[in-house]
């Protein structure tokens, strides 16, 4: 049997049913069910100076005029307070050569040990934000809080892009970042 859609496409019911039949749905886990999300480390600064980063799973783009990105932490975190208080963090995009320190990273507490010393993570300041940056990861993005949510079991933090850092070798002429050379985790 022939059908025409309503753009004119005419096709054959027959092969649609086959392939809509062969697609079973079952009722699936619910927690973090939007993937893949992007794997970043949070990187921030305490008022008495001190320095962490966390990995975090909730994070993305949530304006572009102004540039906004936001990223969700659980408030029992150690950087929670830190964002908090600071009012500030840095979004450091991750590849996939720094794969080691993420895991580290994300699996350590600060409250625990100097999980920073340990990875041998080197920070640079940031240029309009009062946080570090990670040197070795390609791109960092710092942002100043503008606003903050409980969303249940985190605070999306709203952050206004200040500034943005990329590895010369993947921006252009106008600092356009070209995300397809990065080999993201």
């Amino acid at each position: 049997m022939e059908f025409s859609n309503e753009t004119g496409v005419s096709g054959n019911t027959d092969k649609v049913a086959d392939k809509f039949a062969a697609t079973v749905k079952k009722q699936a886990n619910m927690k973090s069910c939007l993937q893949p999300i992007p794997k970043v480390l949070v990187s921030c600064r305490g008022l008495d100076g001190e320095n962490n980063v966390l990995a975090v799973g909730y994070c993305g783009n949530c304006s572009y005029n102004p540039p906004m990105v936001m990223v969700g932490i659980v408030p029992t975190r150690y950087s929670y307070h830190m964002i908090k208080e600071s009012g500030c963090f840095v979004v450091n995009l991750v590849d996939k050569s720094y794969q080691k320190a993420f895991d580290y990273l994300g699996s350590h507490s600060k409250s625990d040990e100097d999980k920073l010393a340990a990875m041998s993570i080197r920070l640079t300041n940031g240029e309009k934000v009062n946080a570090p940056i990670l040197s070795d990861c390609p791109v960092n993005i710092e942002c100043k809080v503008v606003d903050s949510i409980v969303t249940g079991s985190h605070e999306m933090f709203i952050g206004k892009v200040e500034y943005v850092h990329a590895d010369v070798n993947l921006t252009d002429n106008e600092g356009n970042i070209d995300f397809s050379q990065i080999d993201f985790i």
